[in-house]
C-alpha cells in the first residue's frame, strides 16, 4: 500500500496533546489590540492584527532566548486585570480545541501579572475560571502550571510554590522554573522544589534549552524534576554518527531509563538559537531511540505556529507516519500532570478514537497508515 503526504486537514484533526504552552506567549494579536485599547496602552507597533502578529514572529525570530522573550514585555502589560486573564484563557481554550488539542496544559508566571493590584490568588482564579468555560464550551481539559523565575529571589520561588501547593487540587497541575538558564541554576531555588515535593506535586523545569546538560542534570537529581522542558541539549550526551545514535552517555541512559518526558518545541527551539535549524534537532533521534518525547508549541503567537503546524513539521522534515504521530500524543497524556484514571479516560475516549478514524481514512484512499500502537505501548 503507497504512503504520502497527510493531508493538512487531517493533521488538524488529530487528537494532540500540549503540555509546554505558555498563556502569555499564546495570546491571539486581535485580542491584545483590544486589550491595548481599552486601558489606553500604546505600546503596540500597529492596530492591525495580521501585521502585529507578524511584528512578533520576526520579534521572536532572531536565533536568541533574550531576544524571543522581549515580546512578553507587551502580552504582560496588557494582562494586568481578572477580566483580561479570564478572556485569553478562555480564547486559548478555544484556539486549542480548534486545533485538535484534547488536553493541555498552560504555563505562566502569576508574578508578572500583580503590578496594578490583583494578588497571586486571583491571578489563578481568573485564569482558571476562563479554562472552565473553555472545557465546558470546547470538550478541552486544560490545566495550569505555575512559573517561577530563574532570575528571582528564592523567596520569591517559594512563594509560589506555596501557591501552587494551595491550588493543586484546584485545577493547578504542577510547578516550574522558567528563564535565562546561564548563571541561574535551578538548585539555587531547592526549597521552592521541596515544598512541591512533600505536598507529593509535579514538577517540570526549562533545563537545556539555553545551557547544556549539566543544565538538565541538575534539574532532575538535585531538583526532582518530573519532566523536563526543551532538553534538547541532552544530545550532547549522545554520540550520533551518520545519522545514527551509536552511544548514550550516563544522563541521556537515564532519562531514557526513567521514561523522563522530555517537551520538545520544534519551531520555538530554532527561534531561540536553541538549534541551528530543523535538520540539527535532536527530536527524531529521540522519538526513534525511544525517549519519551512530546511536540508542544511553547508559544503560538512568538512563533507564529499551532499544534498543528509543529506536526506538519515534524511529518515534512522527519517524515513522521501517522503512527508517530500517535505516539506523541500517547507519549504526552502518559506525562500529563492529571490523575491516572482521567489520563486513562481521555487516551481511550478522545486519542485511541481519532487514531482509529485517522487509518480508516487513510485506507479508503489506499495509503499506508504504519501499525497501530500495541496496548501495551498506549499503556506505558
Amino acid at each position: 500500500m503507497p504512503t504520502g503526504p497527510l493531508d493538512l486537514d487531517l493533521l488538524r484533526r488529530l487528537p494532540k496533546v500540549s503540555l509546554h504552552d505558555h498563556l502569555d506567549g499564546s495570546v491571539r494579536p486581535a485580542t491584545l489590540i483590544e486589550l491595548a485599547s481599552q486601558c489606553n496602552y500604546d505600546g503596540l507597533p500597529t492596530t492591525d492584527a495580521d501585521e502585529l502578529g507578524t511584528w512578533f514572529f520576526r520579534g521572536a525570530d532572531r536565533g536568541s532566548l533574550a531576544l524571543y522573550l522581549e515580546g512578553f514585555t507587551h502580552t504582560i502589560a496588557l494582562l494586568q486585570d481578572a477580566e483580561a486573564l479570564e478572556r485569553v484563557a478562555y480564547e486559548y481554550a478555544e484556539d486549542l480545541a480548534a486545533d485538535g488539542v484534547v488536553y493541555s496544559e498552560v504555563r505562566f508566571a502569576p508574578l508578572f501579572h500583580t503590578r496594578e493590584g490583583l494578588g497571586l490568588d486571583g491571578v489563578l482564579a481568573a485564569v482558571l475560571r476562563g479554562l472552565k468555560r473553555g472545557k465546558e464550551d470546547f470538550r478541552i481539559e486544560s490545566r495550569v502550571i505555575v512559573c517561577a523565575l530563574r532570575s528571582e529571589s528564592a523567596e520569591i520561588s517559594s512563594r509560589l510554590a506555596d501557591l501552587t501547593t494551595s491550588w493543586l487540587d484546584r485545577g493547578v497541575a504542577g510547578f516550574d522554573l522558567a528563564g535565562e538558564e546561564a548563571g541561574h541554576p535551578p538548585k539555587d531555588h531547592l526549597d521552592a522544589f521541596h515544598t512541591i515535593k512533600r505536598a507529593n506535586g509535579s514538577i517540570t523545569i526549562h533545563a537545556g534549552e539555553g545551557f547544556g546538560p549539566e543544565s538538565i542534570w541538575q534539574a532532575l537529581q538535585y531538583c526532582g524534576a518530573h519532566r523536563i522542558g526543551h532538553g534538547t541539549r541532552l544530545m550532547e550526551d549522545m554520540a550520533i554518527w551518520e545519522g545514527k545514535v551509536i552511544r548514550l552517555g550516563r544522563l541521556a541512559r537515564f532519562v531514557l531509563d526513567h521514561r523522563v518526558p522530555l517537551e520538545m518545541c520544534l519551531s520555538s527551539n530554532v527561534h531561540t538559537g536553541a538549534v541551528p535549524d530543523l535538520t540539527s534537532h535532536p527530536f527524531p533521534h529521540f522519538l526513534r531511540e525511544g525517549f519519551r518525547v512530546t511536540i508542544n508549541t511553547d508559544n503560538r503567537l512568538m512563533s507564529g505556529t499551532t499544534m498543528t503546524q509543529e506536526y506538519l513539521l515534524a511529518h515534512q522534515e522527519y517524515g513522521l507516519s501517522l503512527s508517530e504521530l500517535e505516539r506523541l500524543a500517547v507519549n504526552g497524556i502518559n506525562a500529563a500532570f492529571h490523575d491516572y484514571w482521567e489520563r486513562r479516560r481521555i487516551l481511550h475516549e478522545r486519542i485511541v478514537p481519532g487514531y482509529v478514524a485517522a487509518r480508516e481514512e487513510l485506507a479508503e484512499l489506499g495509503m499506508e497508515a504504519g501499525p497501530s500502537l500495541s496496548h501495551g505501548d498506549k499503556e506505558a
